[in-house]
């Protein structure tokens, strides 16, 4: 009775083994891509305004082109980062800019877009992804990923840390959080919420959260957000999102 006793305990430790154990960190991501849009992102010109500003970005195989125009009362300034680098146009005229600040430009159209097409993007020459564990929020399984970026190829903010958790059953990033270092420096933490789908492709809006206490370990950020050690900032909205392929010239 013994011996079956410890065989029972022995099986039910394995089950329990198997069923906590992660796919692999590139297997996660790559399903979660998979369910977000796939080809679709690479096959795509998407469309989206966000904070008064239009954003378009142009796909096509390997050559992408990220843009977005800004209107006044005097003038359309369009911003485009492409293969050749990044260009100013105020009413359709070329701008010359000093290097800093075409770089920081570049920056914050890359940044807006980055988001937008989350996950797409974390599969990068340039990220170096981590699995850490397997944790609840909210009634919910998540893997917690970090992803961090190579010097080489990871921009200005290479030294930036993002954390992401997916759904252990829809593979899709519910949260995300990221420490960075520019202004100061801090952390947010991300909830994504009005999920739809356009052109096969899934954009998400974020409840965008800091941490009430500074000096937090990000971590331990998802900790936080489970009892209420987060501010929330902002809402952070795509609206009159647009996906059309096959026309990128």
């Amino acid at each position: 009775m013994q011996r079956i006793y410890i065989i029972l305990v022995f099986i039910i430790l394995i089950a329990c083994e198997s069923k906590e154990k992660a796919p692999n960190v590139q297997e996660i991501v790559n399903r979660s891509i998979e369910v977000s849009g796939g080809k679709n992102y690479k096959d795509s010109n998407v469309d989206f305004d966000f904070r008064d500003i239009h954003y378009t970005s142009k796909s096509k195989g390997s050559i992408k082109v990220l843009e977005r125009i800004i209107r006044n009362d005097t003038a359309v300034i369009l911003d485009r980062k492409g293969p050749s680098g990044f260009n100013r146009f105020v009413n359709d005229s070329l701008i010359a800019l000093a290097d800093t600040t075409a770089n920081k430009y570049a920056n914050s159209v890359n940044s807006v877009h980055y988001f937008a097409y989350l996950p797409f993007g974390l599969n990068d020459s340039a990220v170096q992804k981590e699995f850490m564990e397997i944790v609840d929020i909210k009634d919910k399984t998540y893997y917690k990923v970090k992803v961090t970026f190579r010097e080489e190829g990871g921009g200005d903010d290479f030294d930036d840390v993002y954390v992401y958790w997916f759904n252990t059953e829809t593979f899709k990033p519910d949260y995300l959080a990221y420490e960075f270092h520019v202004n100061g420096g801090g952390q947010r933490f991300r909830e994504a919420y009005n999920e739809r789908y356009v052109g096969d492709i899934r954009f998400v809006d974020y409840k965008n959260y800091k941490p009430k206490i500074e000096n937090s370990s990000i971590y331990k950020i998802d900790s936080l957000y489970v009892n209420d050690g987060l501010e929330l900032l902002s809402n952070i909205e795509l609206k009159n999102v647009q996906v059309n392929r096959d026309n990128y010239n």
